[in-house]
Formats: structure tokens, C-alpha cells, sequence
């Protein structure tokens, strides 16, 4: 907690009229890792330090590129919380429905939505696009042949005006989200509950199903500031790409092994730990690679993210591996390997992960892309 006088800080005000930048502009340098903020004592807002701010200003207030310019009311990142539009997504990740929270990160209002509706010849050609892949095609690759094939058989796809972009966002998220392979159950439940039949393996698992598990993930991963896929799939909606093609360009960007990979790639970790945790550790330290699954760009003592899925799971033995892992570094746990932690607790498919953080992103991309719009 910093105090609001210490002229080692600037307010948001300050540091907007520093960089030349408007106030939403600011916090789109947080969520990128350009700036850090504090918490300012005793009022609401965030304090900045000169230094960081200084650094900023010498290297992009004059020469400021693309991803420079972008601004955006959907998502903010200070002390170590994360908001939607100003509400706190640990928040809505227990209280709300993803339907909710997605039609607050459209439109700014969160009132109860129903589910993502399901429409039979949509869902017959998802599928058909769908079985063309090999057997050894990941989710993710579904989803995107899916998506291609969606957006071609829409005549209307062209329609940019909001209301038509936020129902072909709700029909895509409930055609993709039904069309995936595996049982399906009815249109009326929750994603999560229409997921986890279709993200399970064929191992049954000792634990009760938890489909509320993967809502939360739906929510949490939905959107968080301009990362790559996300700067992508605003690219595209600058250039007024239909919402198919939007979404298509934010999965290409999801795809690089920098972004969308980092779920698998804890799952994998977590898999080496979960017998020795120290050994798999010491495996890592000695080929001087970043520890999967820990750490964070943006945060510095904690991924907010991360602490639901792990109160979510109580007491389940994967945490204590995590602890372990935990106790003898100096960093902390992200969101990458709290979805691990969920797959491997409940026997979810390896590439579950990823598919989840794509279908998560789609309500994202939506909004970034009706704001570009």
C-alpha cells in the first residue's frame, strides 16, 4: 500500500497526461506488463512509479506502434486482481453464468442471460467440418475448421451492428461448445455441464464430476487485456473482418506455442511432478528452462485466477504437489497450471486445456472486436 502524497507515484491522471495517452490507455500498458500499479491508500485508483513511468515515456510516447494505440474499457489488471468492466472476476467467476459475464463484457450491463442457444443444421455442419480432421487432430483444431466452415454457410456474416454481432457470438459459442465430440447433454445447462462429458477421458476418475469447475475457467480465461490473440483478432476487426473471421485470427494466434500451448505445457509438467515433485523441478532448473505453469508477466505475488480454481478444488492431492513445488521457488503458481491441476484431478483430456482457453477466448474477442467495430 503506497501513499497518495509519495512523490515517488503518479495517479492515473498523471501518467495519462505524461504519455500524451488517455486514462484507458494507461491500463492497457498494465495489462501488457508495461506498467505496474499499486494500490493508493485510504481513496480508490492506482498510483504509478515515476521510474516505470519514465522508462515508458522515453520509448513509446513518440514513436508509439500499433498495439500502442489500442484502447480498452473491457479488462483491468491492478494489484494483483483482475476486473471485468470494473467487477471483480474472482467475483463473477463463482456467482455468475458465463452467458452473464459474457453479456457484460458486450454490453456493460450484467443481467441473468439464458444458455447459449443450439441450432440442429448449424450443429450437423460443425460436426461434418469437424470429421474431415484425423483421428490425432487436437480440440483446438476442431474448433477452428468448425468456426471456418460456420462462417461460410452465414449469409448474414457481414452484419457489423452490435445486436447482430452478439447473437452470432452466442450461437457460435452454443454450436462449438455442442458440436465437440462426446456425449451431449441438454441446451439448458450450463457450457460447463455441456463440456465435461466431451473433455473427459475414457480412464474414469475417483472424483464426482465438477462441471462448475469449467465455467469458472470459462470465465476467468474469457479475457485478459490485449494479449497476442487478442491484439490479432482486433487487427482483424479493424479492417471490419466479419466475427468468423475474427475469431479464426485470434484461434491462428491462440495456436503459437507462446500463448495457447502454456496450458498443455503445465499439464505436461505437472504429469512429470505429481510422483516427484522435487525431481521434476530439478529436471527443469537443470536445463535453465521458465518453470511451467509459474509466474506471470503481469502479476507479481499472485494470479487471482489461479486461487479460485485452487479454492475450488479444496483439498484435492494434486495441491499438495503444487505446495511442494511452490515452497522451493520464488515465484507463485498462474492460471496455466490451475487448469492442469483441474485436469489431472478430474482425468480430462491433455488437450482439454487448450481448447478451453479458446473457447473461453471467443467471448473475449467478441467484445474486443465490437469495441474495434
Amino acid at each position: 500500500m503506497t501513499a497518495e502524497g509519495d512523490e515517488n507515484y503518479l495517479t492515473t491522471a498523471q501518467v495519462a497526461r505524461r504519455l500524451r495517452v488517455k486514462p484507458e490507455t494507461v491500463y492497457a500498458y498494465v495489462s501488457r506488463g508495461l506498467l505496474t500499479s499499486v494500490r493508493a491508500r485510504g481513496r480508490r485508483g492506482s498510483l504509478f512509479a515515476v521510474a516505470d513511468v519514465e522508462q515508458v515515456a522515453s520509448r513509446s510516447v513518440e514513436h508509439s506502434g500499433v498495439v500502442e494505440e489500442i484502447e480498452s474499457a473491457l479488462t483491468l489488471q491492478s494489484g494483483d486482481e483482475l476486473y471485468y468492466r470494473g467487477r471483480s472476476v474472482a467475483e463473477l467467476a463463482t456467482t455468475s453464468s458465463l452467458e452473464t459475464v459474457a453479456h457484460l463484457l458486450w454490453s456493460g450491463e450484467l443481467t441473468q442471460q439464458p444458455s447459449f442457444p443450439v441450432h440442429r443444421p448449424s450443429i450437423d455442419l460443425a460436426r461434418a467440418a469437424m470429421a474431415v480432421l484425423p483421428p490425432t487432430a487436437r480440440l483446438t483444431d476442431q474448433l477452428r475448421v468448425a468456426v471456418a466452415a460456420l462462417g461460410a454457410a452465414d449469409p448474414l456474416r457481414f452484419d457489423l451492428q452490435p445486436a447482430s454481432i452478439t447473437t452470432a457470438a452466442r450461437t457460435l459459442l452454443g454450436t462449438l461448445i455442442t458440436a465437440l465430440p462426446g456425449r451431449t447433454t441438454s441446451p439448458d445447462t450450463s457450457p460447463g455441464t455441456r463440456l465435461w462429458p466431451k473433455l473427459v477421458t475414457a480412464q474414469p476418475s475417483s472424483q464426482p464430476p465438477r462441471p462448475e469447475l469449467i465455467d469458472a475457467v470459462l470465465i476467468l480465461l474469457a479475457d485478459h487485456g490485449l494479449a497476442v490473440s487478442t491484439v490479432a483478432a482486433r487487427v482483424a476487426a479493424s479492417a471490419r473482418a466479419n466475427l468468423y473471421a475474427v475469431v479464426s485470427a485470434g484461434l491462428g494466434a491462440l495456436d503459437g506455442q507462446y500463448h495457447g500451448a502454456a496450458p498443455t505445457l503445465a499439464y505436461e509438467f505437472l504429469d512429470r511432478a505429481k510422483d516427484d515433485p522435487l525431481s521434476a523441478l530439478s529436471d527443469n532448473l537443470r536445463t535453465g528452462t521458465p518453470l511451467p505453469g509459474f509466474g506471470h508477466k503481469i502479476y507479481r505475488k499472485r494470479d487471482p485466477r489461479a486461487e479460485v480454481l485452487f479454492n475450488l478444488l479444496g483439498d484435492a492431492p494434486i495441491l499438495q504437489v503444487i505446495r511442494t513445488i511452490a515452497a522451493r521457488t520464488k515465484t507463485f503458481p498462474n492460471s496455466d497450471l490451475a487448469i492442469a491441476a483441474v485436469m489431472h484431478t478430474h482425468n480430462l483430456r491433455p488437450d482439454a486445456g487448450e481448447a478451453l482457453f479458446a473457447l473461453a477466448r471467443i467471448t473475449g474477442w467478441t467484445a474486443h472486436a465490437l469495441e474495434e467495430y
